[in-house]
């Protein structure tokens, strides 16, 4: 099921006198040829095929527009998944309480685990990660969350030691991985390392390690899933603070003639922005609550004002989580601080002065135990410590995902 997508990145490449490229009906027509030409292609599902050439299509077309990277060719193991369109009525049937099937053209009826009644879809999509689990996504057309109503705003400051901090005082932590977890990862990695490439024990301790990871990565979706739904339902209008996740996560290796410094604590901090699960949660939030998300702009010293009095000094925080203006005597933990000011609407600019924040960087916060200082703090209805169902082999999920 390569072969499309493969030749259609080969197709897009620059080469002179080469012309102009073909595109998705062109390359429909290339594709009922080769069928002809090739047994071995047209014992495929011919709706399979055309759609990694639509896909192969629209990653060109948002390429052009800026919002996306050249698409690349694909590796084995990354990625792997093919989309079913034109669902019938008769194509996804219930065997019992816990089981469902669906039908894949030239394979038949295919078993899946049911997470929640299947809904009526015009689509689906059948993928395999690499720990190996497969799933099975229909598209469906999401409810809207309405707004409550209330007028309340929220502000979201996001950070490592604490994933989400509420203006309201509630901290959010982003669940990642138990110690004993930690510690088999870490032996995995470690007998990774020294097995030799191309082995059957390499190819079993990358799929193990894979596993590890995917657990990690359903716990931060299923917590940003949770909050997300949970802020839109709550609050009318939600500021988040609009952080250049991607520059600010990126390497201080350098190069080999000017090679940077601090790269292990760089990559450490890196790894924590990255698991806090920043991008998915605010992505989350702009599709539930559509036109309720204002992403305001990085603003300085916003860890440094207070949120009462608009003071601004480096002595005002104390430690990583403590804040305390001498000014006014607000004491408070320091992300709800700046929560605060997020909810506010309000930057302070470098002379002290209160001003609509102005998009610059932002140092993120380093790691560090999470305190909890004042009498304003209060504990979120989600706690951190919950998993997820590891077994399930079909979900549902909306197109906006």
């Amino acid at each position: 099921m390569r072969v499309e997508p493969r030749g259609g990145t080969e197709q897009s490449w620059y080469r002179p006198g080469r012309g102009p490229a073909p595109g998705y009906v062109e390359q429909n027509r290339q594709l009922t040829e080769a069928r002809r030409a090739f047994d071995w292609l047209a014992a495929g599902s011919i709706v399979v095929q055309q759609q990694a050439l639509r896909d192969f299509a629209t990653a060109m077309t948002n390429f052009w527009r800026g919002s996306h990277r050249r698409p690349g060719y694909r590796k084995r193991g990354c990625g792997d998944g093919f989309r079913i369109v034109a669902v019938r009525s008769g194509d996804v049937r219930q065997i019992n309480r816990r089981w469902s099937e669906v039908r894949v053209p030239k394979v038949g009826w295919v078993r899946s685990r049911r997470s929640r009644p299947v809904p009526d879809a015009r689509s689906y999509r059948i993928t395999r990660g690499r720990a190996g689990r497969c799933h099975v996504a229909f598209a469906v057309v999401p409810e809207p969350i309405e707004a409550p109503g209330t007028g309340e705003v929220v502000g979201v400051d996001r950070g490592v030691a604490v994933s989400a901090a509420l203006s309201t005082g509630e901290l959010l932590s982003c669940p990642g991985l138990r110690p004993a977890e930690a510690a088999r990862l870490h032996r995995l990695q470690r007998r990774l390392a020294r097995a030799k490439r191309g082995s059957t024990r390499r190819g079993r301790s990358t799929t193990r390690i894979a596993r590890v990871k995917a657990r990690e990565a359903d716990r931060r979706k299923d917590r940003a899933e949770k909050t997300s739904t949970d802020l839109a339902r709550r609050y009318d209008l939600v500021r988040v603070e609009d952080l250049r996740i991607g520059a600010m996560t990126r390497s201080a290796r350098g190069t080999v003639a000017e090679p940077g410094r601090g790269v292990r604590q760089k990559a450490g901090l890196n790894r924590g922005i990255l698991t806090s699960g920043w991008g998915l949660l605010a992505q989350r939030l702009e599709q539930k609550a559509a036109g309720r998300v204002e992403m305001t702009p990085a603003a300085v010293y916003t860890s440094q004002g207070c949120s009462a009095c608009g003071q601004v000094a480096a002595a005002l925080r104390e430690s990583q989580a403590r804040f305390w203006c001498v000014a006014c005597g607000l004491r408070c933990h320091a992300d709800v601080n700046a929560a605060r000011k997020i909810a506010a609407g309000r930057g302070v600019t470098a002379r002290g002065g209160t001003a609509p924040a102005e998009p610059v960087n932002r140092e993120p916060q380093h790691d560090a135990p999470c305190l909890l200082v004042g009498a304003g703090m209060g504990i979120h209805r989600l706690q951190a410590g919950e998993d997820v169902n590891l077994i399930m082999t079909t979900t549902v999920r909306d197109t906006a995902s």
